[in-house]
């Protein structure tokens, strides 16, 4: 069982994730911003943060930095529906292990995050 972190705005994202990933057996605490998941770094440690890339406040980009420099041992996984924050997200790749890209299955979710813990 891992820890995880999702940021993600939008709440049928989000909940959907949630489910698919609890049901894998993980804990996972939702946030909808990123600076909510800032706050949650700080209080309690996870083994990976899967967060979307646009978001209010704090993106995913700008999140992903940070939790790389403050918390280098954990895992990043990005997801966006977007192309260009696609090639943005690809910009950071010694800090960032995988884009998912959006719509995404229950599968290819569960596959994209067990494989980055694996690692």
């Amino acid at each position: 069982m891992a820890r995880i972190l999702l940021a993600e705005d939008e709440a049928s994202v989000s909940a959907f994730a949630k489910r698919a990933l609890e049901h894998h057996g993980h804990a996972v605490t939702p946030v909808a911003d990123g600076l909510a998941a800032v706050a949650a770094l700080a209080a309690e440690p996870f083994d990976l943060l899967l967060t979307d890339i646009v978001m209010p406040g704090l993106d995913g980009i700008a999140l992903a930095l940070k939790a790389s420099k403050d918390y280098p041992a954990m895992k990043i996984l990005l997801m966006t529906g977007y192309s260009a924050e696609r090639q943005r997200a690809h910009n950071l790749a010694a800090l960032v292990h995988r884009v998912l890209p959006k719509p995404f299955t229950l599968e290819d979710l569960v596959a994209a995050v067990e494989e980055e813990l694996a690692k």
